[in-house]
């Protein structure tokens, strides 16, 4: 699906793994404001799954022909997860990342009908532009402190909760 805006930016979505297209996300992702994150093979082979299952949704957004933004989203039981998203910084002003947030928006609502919509975690401020609300995330972290790599965990997580004054139970 290729759809225009009347800022000449055009979208793309592609519900199927595409080498060319996996290799213009992470062109626009290097060139982001984003961090360098892990293994970029890990996410890739999540691509290649996600679309041989039909769960991919790969959003790109051109202005003049160039891929300028980019967006990893995944859609499964009625929820759609946006896992990765970027543009180019000297296309900022195209606004192309939110006008392709916007068709992914329209994609997954209109046409997969999904209930929920998951940022993810984090709370970056764009993300309060499209919420209505957030839930809190909670985390149960286990230690076999029978075992030394276990209780050396632990106790670098009691120690670190002390000095930043939080509960670890």
């Amino acid at each position: 699906m290729i759809a225009s805006s009347k800022y000449g930016v055009e979208t793309e979505i592609l519900t199927t793994f595409d080498n060319d297209a996996w290799a213009a996300y992470e062109s626009v992702y290097a060139e982001s404001w984003k961090p360098r994150e892990g293994d970029a093979r890990f996410l890739r082979r999540m691509a290649e799954r996600e679309g041989k299952a039909g769960c991919l949704r790969l959003g790109l957004a051109r202005l003049d022909g160039e891929v300028v933004a980019a967006q990893f989203w995944t859609v499964e039981n009625g929820i759609a997860y946006i896992h990765k998203l970027a543009h180019r910084e000297a296309a900022r002003q195209s606004s192309a990342g939110t006008i392709l947030s916007a068709a992914l928006f329209r994609h997954v609502i209109d046409t997969d009908r999904v209930s929920l919509i998951d940022f993810g975690t984090g709370n970056d401020r764009y993300k309060a532009d499209w919420m209505d609300r957030n839930a809190p995330l909670d985390t149960i972290r286990l230690y076999n402190t029978r075992h030394p790599a276990g209780l050396g965990r632990y106790l670098k997580a009691r120690i670190s909760a002390l000095v930043h004054n939080r509960q670890v139970d």
